[in-house]
């Protein structure tokens, strides 16, 4: 199906969004007892933290993450590695507030941010007719951290002091990641694409806008609007998971468990969506992509059995599937592939940006003695009120063709 450059690109990308996993909510999450223990830190503590510190990174992302634009792939992707391996010690010398605030800020920016970011914009950048399974198969990534993880590292943090777990993290990434990077992407050029660059396709004859044009499209404020639903609201939740299980009542593995329901419904939505996508576009799956999350709001709502965990998770994967796909691909094809880069720079720390408004949100809810069903309530209506906004603009979200 992939030639030989394109597949390495292909595994480059699954390597990145999996070991983007570290600076992942649901991946610090499972140390948030740690921590808060290690610090004497409260709930809504850990989370303005948490929050504040995820903000900041965002908008340093914007600036970083846009020079992918103009940096050769490999250097861009060396440089990473690098920031997340030392990222990953500086974790594990977590020793006070503002270390915790700092460790943070690293691991959200490296993590969650540029790894993440590097991996997508190379994919969207490089595939044009394949763009949505070779996005699909990359998330595979993600979503095969998102599988092994949880259960893994509940099981590691019984044999190994936490701290240490970082610092085997750190050498795993300095280890094999820049050699990885290496040996799959060193061909890869700016200009280089899929097919070659003789090949005539209909997509490079899409106007390709500049970001600051971008800010002045309002359908980027709606459309982003929708892609900004997931992340604060799974944030919340993982984040905050052992507030979940207490609440609720479940055992204290319940949700670790239910990731592999997650996961599971992440990487099927990622195999259909990925052709889906090839075959209809981005544009117009992008409605459909958080009703799943607005009904997993309902079972929160409505159901206490901890079976239902399996469920919601469930239903949050099959969004958090399409919006990985979505997320990136949505933006090629409506402003070109030219300054992406730049662009993806934008949404990622928006994204991030959520991450941090949704863990601050959390925070304050639970500290001011809300429960979940209410937490879950608020977030049933914000969705709500995001789909049906999207609802009046798509038959707007085509490219303008020069």
């Amino acid at each position: 199906m992939f030639k030989s450059l394109s597949l390495k690109v292909i595994i480059f990308g699954f390597i990145f969004t999996f070991f983007s996993c570290f600076g992942q909510s649901f991946f610090i999450g499972l140390f948030n007892s740690s921590i808060r223990e290690t610090l004497s830190i409260t709930h809504g503590q850990f989370g303005t933290i948490y929050a504040s510190a995820t903000l900041f990174s965002s908008l340093l992302l914007i600036w970083i993450g846009k020079k992918i634009d103009d940096v050769n792939v490999l250097k861009f992707a060396i440089f990473v590695t690098i920031l997340l391996s030392f990222s990953s010690f500086f974790f594990s010398k977590t020793s006070s507030v503002a270390f915790l605030f700092v460790a943070i800020f690293l691991m959200r920016f490296s993590g969650q941010g540029l790894m993440s970011h590097t991996a997508s914009t190379t994919i969207s950048r490089y595939f044009t007719k394949s763009r949505g399974k070779a996005l699909s198969i990359i998330w595979f990534g993600l979503s095969s951290a998102e599988f092994i993880m949880p259960v893994l590292i509940v099981y590691l943090l019984t044999l190994i002091v936490w701290q240490n777990l970082w610092v085997i993290f750190s050498l795993i990434v300095l280890i094999c990641l820049p050699l990885a990077s290496y040996i799959l992407v060193k061909d890869v050029k700016l200009d280089t694409r899929e097919g070659g660059q003789n090949k005539i396709l209909k997509e490079e004859n899409i106007k390709n806008w500049k970001r600051i044009e971008v800010l002045g499209d309002y359908r980027f404020y709606i459309v982003s609007l929708n892609m900004l639903a997931m992340p604060w609201i799974a944030t919340g939740v993982f984040v905050y998971q052992s507030f979940v299980t207490n609440s609720k009542g479940w055992g204290e593995y319940t949700i670790a468990q239910s990731f592999m329901s997650y996961s599971i419904f992440s990487v099927i939505t990622l195999i259909v969506a990925g052709y889906l996508i090839d075959k209809f576009t981005s544009r117009k799956l992008l409605i459909y992509m958080n009703i799943p999350l607005f009904l997993g709001t309902l079972v929160i709502i409505y159901f206490d059995a901890p079976q239902t965990a399996f469920l919601f998770l469930g239903l949050v994967g099959i969004s958090n599937g399409l919006a990985n796909l979505l997320g990136s691909s949505t933006w090629a094809e409506i402003y070109g592939v030219k300054y992406i880069g730049s662009i993806k720079a934008l949404t990622t720390a928006l994204m991030v940006f959520a991450t941090a408004f949704g863990t601050a949100l959390f925070g304050f809810f639970i500290d001011a003695g809300f429960s979940i069903e209410k937490i879950a309530f608020i977030a049933a209506i914000a969705i709500a009120c995001s789909i049906a906004l999207l609802f009046t603009i798509r038959k707007k979200l085509n490219p303008v063709y020069l």
